[in-house]
């Protein structure tokens, strides 16, 4: 289990203006600005469950990992991962955690990709009969057993991601922390991730932390999200308490014949061009058959659907919430 208590992080940034002269002047005397980047995260996380952690850029996501992962330590707070202390525990507790960050390498660039996971079998001291199994399971379910044979710089960037994700789960991890794992790739790579990973929280019931700003990533892989903004945890739920929070916005799409549709009372026009138009509906003001109703006595309708809010609509719509 993870459970994290009152954790607070503060970073010092030395900052500066433009210039030769602000140049030499930080030489002598900088200015520092302090950022809050967490304060008083608590969460817990149960065994066996996939969440998708979300939140807008700069808003805490990547320190929290940080910190679960045992590379940072915090300010202040409590955090308990299977019992240990990550800070403090460092060796015994990343023997059972793998980190896969989208932007960042595991695997030695100039040798084959085989090399880099024999040299993590020797780090995690796995021995060699679970190793040859991971190793096995991995390469079928990612599908990599032909590029495991060529350098990291030679490999696509899908196949990289992939090979990177097989690297964290060699040593059979109870926690996987996936920050961006399908951050560039194409739809392809992307659905071969997503399946994959739901296949070892399945199979092996791995735990999966997963941050990314990708929503079909979070529709596809997690039920709970927790958002964090500022700093703070700012919602705790499930997608459908997501979807319950928009379903009373729609949009309507209308292809016509005649003039433009122009303003109606309890709905806003998104987009509106000559023969097309799409309007957000709040229905508590006007339900969705009388906006229809209105639509056709302004105009000649060839066409008309009712959409329910996307998921990255409903994201940004908490973001303008809780103003982050």
């Amino acid at each position: 289990m993870i459970e994290l208590k009152n954790i607070s992080k503060t970073f010092r940034v030395a900052k500066r203006n433009a210039g030769l002269r602000e140049a030499v002047k930080a030489l002598f005397k900088k200015e520092y600005t302090e950022i809050r980047a967490l304060d008083n995260v608590s969460f817990k996380i149960f065994d066996g469950e996939m969440v998708g952690y979300i939140g807008p850029n700069g808003a805490g996501k990547s320190s929290t990992i940080k910190i679960m992962s045992g590379i940072l330590t915090p300010d202040s707070g409590e955090c308990i991962i299977n019992g240990r202390v990550p800070w403090k525990e460092r060796i015994a507790h990343v023997k059972e955690i793998g980190v896969v960050f989208g932007q960042r390498n595991q695997l030695f660039w100039d040798v084959p990709v085989v090399d880099s996971f024999e040299l993590i079998k020797d780090i995690y001291k796995v021995n060699e009969v679970q190793f040859r199994k991971s190793l096995s399971e991995l390469t079928e379910l990612l599908d990599i057993g032909e590029v495991i044979r060529t350098p990291a710089r030679q490999l696509s960037l899908g196949q990289r991601m992939r090979c990177e994700i097989a690297a964290s789960l060699l040593h059979n991890p109870k926690v996987l922390f996936l920050d961006e794992p399908t951050i560039g790739l194409d739809a392809v790579s992307k659905i071969a991730v997503r399946n994959f990973i739901k296949t070892i929280n399945k199979e092996r019931g791995t735990t999966v932390i997963l941050t990314t700003h990708d929503m079909q990533d979070i529709e596809a892989l997690t039920e709970r999200i927790l958002l964090i903004g500022k700093g703070k945890i700012l919602l705790d739920g499930t997608l459908n308490d997501l979807k319950k929070r928009n379903s009373t916005n729609k949009t309507l799409v209308v292809d016509y014949r005649g003039v433009r549709i122009g303003e109606i009372e309890g709905a806003s026009v998104i987009k509106e061009l000559d023969g097309h138009a799409e309007l957000l509906v709040d229905t508590t003001v006007l339900p969705v058959s009388q906006a229809i109703s209105l639509i056709s006595s302004k105009v000649d309708v060839k066409d008309i659907s009712v959409i329910g809010a996307t998921a990255e609509e409903m994201v940004v719509s908490l973001y303008r919430e809780f103003q982050i």
